[in-house]
Order: C-alpha cells, then sequence, then structure tokens
C-alpha cells in the first residue's frame, strides 16, 4: 500500500521545468515526493488549487531588511513577514546594516537571530572590506551564506572597495561568485560638485550617470576575467551594460530590478519626488527597452526588488540629502505578475528570473524548481484576481510603496514552506518558520 502523503496540491497549473501543466503534487518530510499523483491520493491534508498556478516557491534575491539597524524602519521579522504576504518563499538579505555584517563574530549573531526570527527562508551576504579580505574564503561558506556583496560604489552604509588593487585581491580571496553594486566611485566623486543641495531630484540620474554604471561594468569584467573569479552584477541599469555583459557570459551573471521594469524618468521623479531617488537611478525609456529586450533575450540571470526601505522623513529631505532606496519585497511579485499580464514576459519566465535563477546563480540547494526530491515550496498566485496596491497593506514599519495606487492583475494568494501553508489570503500563518537556505560550498 501506498504511504499517505503530508499534503497533497490537487487541480493546479504547475509552472514545471518543461513547461506548464494541470497536475497534483505530493509533499512528504518537506519535500516534493512527486509530480502527477492521482487526485484520490492518500494525504493528511489536500489543498485545492483549481483556477490557481503552482509555481516553485519565489525568491527575491536582493533585499535590505536593515537589520541590525533601525527597527522603526524594518526588521527580519516584519521584512520577511512583508515577503510571505507578496509571495515570497525566501529572501537574500544584504550585509550593509548597523553595524555591518563583516566578520565572524557578527555573521554567527545572525545566523542564530535570523534562524529563529524569519517568517521566510533567508539567505545572507557578507560585506567584503578593505580590511576583512583574508576573512572572505572562510566567511563566504559560512551556513546560510549566498555571497559576499562588494560595493564598488558607495550607497547606503559604510562597505566601499572601489579600487583596482582591493578589488583584485578580494577576487582572489575565495571562489564562489561575488555579487557586486557596480558604479565608479571615483567618476561619482568627481561629478558630485557639479550639483547644488535643493535641485530637482531627477538630477539624482545625471550625478549618477550611464558612464559611472557602465565604467564600473567594464573594469569590474576586466579584473573577473584576470583572476578567473565569477561574478554577478547587481541592478544592471544602462542599456550599454546590457550589451557589453552578453560578452561575458562565461564569467558573469547579472540582475535587473523591478524598479528598473516599472518606472522611467523623468516622470517617476516628477511623480515621486524623493519616493523615486535610488542607487542606481530609475533612468531613461531608453535603458527601460533595453532592460526589457535583456529580459526576452535572455541575458538578465535573476530579478530582485533591491528593497531599501527608509523613514518618510529621510525620503522627503530636499536632494541630495534625501535617503537613497525604495522599499519593494512585498509589492515584488505583483507587479511581476501584472507585467506577465501585460505580455512583457511569461509566467514560465517568471520563475526562471526569480526561482531558478537565483538557484543558478548563488547555488542554493534544493530550491529553484518543483521537481521530486526539492523543497516543498510554492507560491500559489491567481493570475486573473485584479487589486490596488495600498499602502495600508505594507507591514513593513516604514509604511510606504512607490507603487501604492497601482492597479495590477495577477496577485499571490498563498505561500507554502517545506509543505506547511505560511501564508493565504493575506494572513501569516503560525509562528516564524523559516530557516537559512543551504548553498553549494
Amino acid at each position: 500500500m501506498t504511504e499517505p502523503y503530508d499534503l497533497l496540491i490537487r487541480g493546479g497549473t504547475a509552472v514545471l521545468p518543461w513547461g506548464m501543466e494541470e497536475t497534483n503534487i505530493g509533499v512528504r518530510d518537506g519535500r516534493i515526493a512527486a509530480l502527477g499523483v492521482p487526485a484520490t491520493a492518500a494525504a493528511a491534508q489536500v489543498i485545492d488549487a483549481a483556477g490557481l498556478h503552482v509555481l516553485p516557491g519565489l525568491i527575491d534575491p536582493h533585499v535590505h531588511l536593515r537589520d541590525p539597524g533601525d527597527a522603526s524602519v524594518e526588521t527580519i521579522p516584519t521584512g520577511t513577514k512583508a515577503a510571505l504576504l507578496g509571495g515570497l518563499a525566501a529572501v537574500f538579505d544584504m550585509p550593509n546594516t548597523a553595524p555591518s555584517i563583516t566578520d565572524a563574530p557578527r555573521l554567527a549573531w545572525k545566523q542564530d537571530y535570523a534562524a529563529r526570527e524569519s517568517y521566510c527562508d533567508i539567505g545572507l551576504y557578507v560585506g567584503g572590506t578593505k580590511t576583512n579580505i583574508a576573512e572572505l574564503a572562510a566567511l563566504e561558506l559560512g551556513a546560510g551564506v549566498c555571497a559576499i556583496k562588494i560595493f564598488a560604489g558607495s550607497s547606503t552604509g559604510d562597505l566601499m572597495v572601489e579600487d583596482d588593487e582591493h578589488l583584485e585581491l578580494v577576487m582572489r580571496s575565495g571562489r564562489r561568485r561575488i555579487a557586486y553594486h557596480s558604479e565608479d566611485e571615483y567618476r561619482l566623486q568627481a561629478r558630485k560638485g557639479m550639483f547644488k543641495r535643493g535641485e530637482p531630484y531627477a538630477r539624482h540620474m545625471e550625478w549618477r550617470d550611464e558612464e559611472c554604471a557602465f565604467l564600473g561594468t567594464r573594469r569590474l569584467m576586466a579584473l573577473a576575467q584576470a583572476t578567473g573569479r565569477p561574478a554577478h552584477i547587481l541592478h544592471v541599469s544602462t542599456a550599454e551594460e546590457l550589451a557589453y555583459l552578453k560578452d561575458f557570459r562565461d564569467i558573469a551573471t547579472c540582475e535587473v530590478l523591478l524598479n528598473h521594469l516599472t518606472q522611467i524618468a523623468p516622470e517617476a521623479y516628477e511623480t515621486l519626488g524623493g519616493y523615486a531617488v535610488m542607487n542606481p537611478p530609475i533612468r531613461g525609456r531608453r535603458h527601460y527597452e533595453a532592460a526589457w529586450a535583456a529580459i526576452a533575450d535572455g541575458t538578465v540571470d535573476t530579478v530582485g526588488s533591491d528593497h531599501a526601505p527608509h523613514s518618510r522623513a529621510k525620503k522627503e529631505l530636499p536632494w541630495p540629502d534625501c535617503a537613497a532606496g525604495l522599499t519593494g519585497v512585498q509589492t515584488l511579485v505583483p507587479v511581476m505578475l501584472d507585467h506577465v499580464n501585460a505580455g512583457r514576459l511569461s509566467l514560465p519566465r517568471l520563475v526562471d528570473l526569480m526561482c531558478a535563477g537565483p538557484a543558478r546563480v548563488y547555488g542554493a540547494l534544493g530550491k529553484g524548481r518543483l521537481a521530486a526530491g526539492y523543497d516543498a515550496d510554492f507560491t500559489l498566485v491567481d493570475m486573473q484576481r485584479r487589486r490596488r496596491i495600498e499602502e495600508s497593506w505594507i507591514v513593513s514599519p516604514c509604511g510606504w510603496t512607490p507603487f501604492a495606487g497601482m492597479q495590477v492583475t495577477g496577485w499571490p494568494v498563498g505561500v507554502i514552506l517545506r509543505g506547511t501553508m505560511a501564508m493565504r489570503e493575506d494572513e501569516v500563518l503560525g509562528p516564524p518558520r523559516g530557516r537559512l537556505v543551504r548553498f553549494r560550498g
């Protein structure tokens, strides 16, 4: 007699590695036991997914949960709750906190804290600096560590490795893929004096211009090739970079952000003011169209939110004093589903960018696809549901979203973690049940 399943997901349209098909999925011991299970199979729990699409648990590989930092803006518990409500099964959290995660004691503290307090699964970046290079090879192998993060251009926080000498030393310390904030710090500082306080917020994209990003990426590719160290270029924002990176697929992968796929300058700055300021900046239509073309031709490996909350007071300061960074972990999936319904990408391509892609780039184990033996993580979505994004729905303490008022079609209605329902219809169920994501060493 066949052993009963712990969970049977019945009648949904599953997004599988080989296509979409209506099927039943059996779960046992927190993992996918089988696809194509008979609808009458015995199971301790049955979820009727008729009319829904069943996706592998989606991942946001680029968030800033600000913990340790300012609890009035975000914490790991609030940020991972937001992730669940937004349809995410896992997030990868950046290290530029206060203090930054750059050494073994701080990493150990965060590993323990995240494993206890996360509502979804979580991966952790470790920050590379000029002073911890000798430790990086060991730190990158820590439990739950997805990658080393390098800021080659300045952003929020105190992490910076801007010169070629130290960048090369970082690349020669360890062997896993390094994730880069790619802007050229020397050009940023040289141009800073060209602008005055209180000028329009759109000046942000003129200061941090296309060449700042493209120059940074060219330098990083030269060093990556010289050292043989794989690179992941985060938040690629220019047409020039996307065209250039096609020639470096042997050594580099890349990410595009939701904001660069959704918002266009100068309109975004005129509408949102300081709530459009981020690094690298929102740019004009030419770059927006190039980002979508790169989604279509396979250049882009991952899509993330770069969720980077700040208080309203800091976002409403005059430029350039206003804080750079936008919220997004709770709105990433709904807005991307709306892009699917608008015909900009297919649902399988979304899964590739937001699940299989992050798992492949970072080496996440048990994540990335619906297949026997993989973690029983699922995102259930209603592709027909229409809804307006409201700030009253946002659970991050900062309380705002640049997508407030946006009408979307397509909505996440459930998240299952290792066979247990963790979110259903705007409700987080039960205590924190997230775990540190496992990565290849």
